[in-house]
């Protein structure tokens, strides 16, 4: 499964077991543990995951620990404080944020198991945001969000990307949340910035309450009609994909056909069995296939010939392969078989594209 396949399964998970998970150890282990496990981490490996960490406050407190710490190079990256999966958590940062201020991380996240908050420290170095730059429910996680999450794993942790992301995360969550409040509920500067663009007269307060109701019938049209056009765009696509696929499948049957010698070689089964092996990390390899054409041999992803991964052109003098980015191809010469691994990061990109 791909990262995102494993959060959507962790997700469900959580749903069945939640009535039966009875205290704050059980929703750690039934739930934060998994959750850490699915981000690349080695819970049982005290050089990565330490429970219970030390977060003692020099001179005030001792004995303060901390629920999880995350360790890369010997030093504390992520502190995770956890409560009970029925506990709200809008009263329990405050004990996070003592622990983030004593230690050296950079990011903390309090969690009842199904809910996520992430924080780091953009307005003030060393001291824990008030705000939440990332909030997801495991349950109810969407795309965007598990992208966003994904940038926690370990094979793609780094704190300046993440910094990045948090400090445009924080104020588009804020630019959202004002939006969303204004269109449900307009106020007299909003309403008036259009009124003043539009309205050839003075704005009275008359004009503003007539606007306010006009301002917010026009927003939900603007979203209705954005909605409406993205899904006839879908559908057209859609249906454009799937007379291209019956077309190619016809043409391939014709060919084969008209030139009953096709016949898979040993040495493009070797090719396949290689991409397979290279596509596994990021895909169950059942879901990859290979055709054989007169002209090539194509490995898909979904047994789809509208989502080719590769083709390898090995039945003549030079052999080649072809990886393909945003549906381009790209052939490349080889001079063996092993030598595709040389091209294991097109290989992956060309899966990417029906991936994302």
């Amino acid at each position: 499964m791909d990262f995102k396949d494993i959060i959507k399964h962790l997700g469900e998970r959580i749903s069945k077991l939640k009535d039966q998970t009875s205290t704050e150890e059980a929703t750690k282990t039934a739930f934060v543990m998994p959750f850490l496990q699915s981000l690349g981490y080695d819970v049982f490996s005290p050089t990565e995951v330490v429970p219970e960490f030390d977060a003692d406050v020099p001179g005030l407190k001792k004995g303060e620990k901390v629920d999880y710490a995350i360790l890369k190079d010997g030093q504390p990256k992520i502190l995770i404080e956890c409560k009970h999966w029925k506990q709200k958590l809008d009263f329990h940062d405050g004990q996070l944020m003592r622990y983030f201020h004593v230690t050296k991380a950079k990011f903390g996240i309090l969690t009842n198991g199904i809910q996520y908050r992430f924080f780091t420290d953009l307005f003030e170095t060393n001291k824990m945001d008030s705000k939440a730059f990332l909030e997801i429910d495991l349950t109810q996680i969407n795309d965007n969000q598990i992208e966003e999450l994904k940038k926690f794993h370990k094979s793609y942790f780094d704190e300046g990307t993440i910094t990045t992301a948090a400090n445009e995360l924080i104020y588009t969550n804020e630019i959202k949340n004002l939006l969303a409040k204004e269109l449900k509920n307009p106020s007299d500067d909003f309403v008036k910035y259009f009124a003043q663009k539009t309205y050839p007269g003075r704005i009275t307060q008359n004009i503003l309450t007539w606007f306010s109701d006009l301002v917010k019938r026009s927003a939900y049209q603007v979203m209705h009609d954005t909605i409406n056009e993205r899904l006839s765009s879908a559908m057209k696509q859609n249906e454009m994909e799937a007379k291209q696929t019956k077309a190619d499948e016809a043409a391939q049957k014709m060919q084969e056909d008209a030139h009953p010698g096709v016949q898979t070689t040993t040495e493009e089964m070797e090719g396949f069995y290689i991409v397979k092996s290279i596509c596994r990390q990021k895909i169950d390899p059942a879901r990859i296939v290979h055709r054989d054409a007169l002209s090539y041999f194509a490995i898909l992803l979904d047994d789809n010939n509208r989502k080719p991964i590769c083709r390898l052109h090995l039945n003549r003098t030079k052999k080649f392969i072809e990886t393909f980015e945003n549906k381009i191809g790209d052939k490349k010469e080889i001079h063996s078989i092993d030598d595709i691994y040389n091209y294991a990061e097109q290989v992956l990109k060309s899966l990417d594209n029906y991936l994302t």
